[in-house]
C-alpha cells in the first residue's frame, strides 16, 4: 500500500509510537511518506531516517499587545485557522500522490486537525488521548465559573480577571468543538488502551478501537543486571502525569523507602520544581532524567526494583 503519514508530535512516547509504526510498516513492504509542520520534533527518532518526510509551513499567530499586557492567552481561532491552512496544504499534496490511506497521529496543539475533512481517501487516526485539560479537571475544568472576585469592580485587576475568564471559556468551547468535529472526520480511530478508548468515548462521543503498542525486544532487552532499590516512571514532567501521586504514595512506605527515578522529555519547569520540593518535604529521594538517550533508559529499566 501507499500510506501517507501526518503528525505534529514533540519528542516523547507519542513520537516513539509513530516511529515504530512507520518502521514496522516499511519492513512489511509498504511505501510511506510523511507530512508535518516545522513545529514537530525532527530530531528525536527522526522519520527522515526511514522515509521521506515533507515539512509543510505553518504560520503560528502571536499574542496581541493587549493580551500580553493583561497576561491572558491569545484567542484560539487564529491558531485553528492556521492549522486548517496547513492541513489543507498537506491534503492537497497527499491527494496528488496516489496514496491509498492516511494514517494520522496527534497534534501537540489541538490533538486532532482538519486534515481528514480535506481528503477523500480512507483515513485512520492513532490518538493517544484527547486534549485532557478540556475534558478533565487539571486541576479544574475550564467550564467552571471562577470564584467570586474580591477586587473592586472598576479596577485593572478585576478587568484582567474577567478578560481571562472570557478568553479561557471562549478558547475551550471553540477548541473542543473543533477537536470533536475533526476527530469525526476519520473513518477509524485507534488507541493504545481501553482506558484511552473510554477517554475518547467520554470526550468525543466516538468509538475507538484498541491497538496495543508492542515492545522492541531488540532494544529493550533484559541485561541480567542486579536490581537496585528504586522505582521508575516514564512520562512528561507535566501536571496531567500526576507525579504528585507517585511521590505521595512512596512517602507512605517505611524507611528505607525506594528512590524514585522519573524519565521524561517534555518539561513544565514549574511542575518539576514543585515535585522536587514535594519529594524533599516528604523524604522521598527523587531524581529526574530529562531527554536521556535510549541506552541510559534501558539501563535504568534493567536496574529498577519495580
Amino acid at each position: 500500500m501507499r500510506i501517507a503519514i501526518w503528525h505534529n508530535l514533540p519528542s516523547g512516547g507519542g513520537k516513539r509510537a509513530l516511529y515504530n509504526h512507520v518502521r514496522g510498516l516499511v519492513a512489511r513492504g509498504h511505501t510511506i511518506e510523511a507530512w508535518c509542520p516545522p513545529t514537530a520534533d525532527q530530531t528525536y527518532l527522526s522519520l527522515g531516517d526511514l522515509i521521506s518526510e515533507h515539512i509543510v509551513p505553518l504560520t503560528l499567530p502571536t499574542r496581541s499587545d493587549w493580551d500580553r499586557r493583561l497576561r491572558i492567552p491569545a484567542k484560539i481561532d487564529p491558531l485553528l485557522a492556521a492549522m486548517d491552512d496547513h492541513s489543507r496544504a498537506c491534503a492537497d499534496q497527499i491527494s496528488g500522490g496516489g496514496f491509498d490511506i492516511l494514517f494520522a497521529h496527534a497534534c501537540m496543539f489541538v490533538r486532532t486537525t482538519a486534515i481528514a475533512r480535506f481528503l477523500k481517501l480512507p483515513k485512520v487516526l492513532y490518538l493517544q488521548e484527547p486534549f485532557r485539560s478540556l475534558f478533565e479537571a487539571l486541576p479544574r475544568l475550564p467550564w467552571l465559573a471562577p470564584p467570586p472576585s474580591e477586587l473592586r469592580l472598576l479596577s485593572l485587576g478585576r478587568l484582567r480577571e474577567e478578560a481571562l475568564d472570557r478568553r479561557t471559556l471562549h478558547n475551550a468551547r471553540i477548541q473542543a468543538r473543533e477537536e470533536v468535529r475533526n476527530a469525526a472526520g476519520f473513518d477509524r480511530i485507534l488507541v493504545n488502551s481501553f482506558f484511552s478508548r473510554e477517554s475518547i468515548l467520554r470526550a468525543y462521543g466516538l468509538d475507538a478501537e484498541v491497538s496495543y503498542l508492542g515492545t522492541d525486544l531488540a532494544r529493550f532487552a533484559d541485561q541480567g543486571r542486579q536490581r537496585e532499590n528504586f522505582v521508575i516512571g516514564l512520562g512528561s514532567f507535566t501536571p496531567e502525569k500526576n507525579l504528585h501521586l507517585v511521590i505521595e504514595a512512596l512517602a507512605l512506605l517505611p524507611a528505607p523507602r525506594p528512590e524514585l527515578a522519573w524519565v521524561g522529555n517534555a518539561v513544565h519547569q514549574n511542575t518539576l520544581d514543585e515535585m522536587m520540593f514535594l519529594a524533599a518535604s516528604r523524604g522521598v529521594s527523587f531524581t529526574p532524567h530529562v531527554k536521556i538517550p535510549d541506552d541510559e533508559l534501558v539501563g535504568l529499566l534493567n536496574g529498577t526494583s519495580d
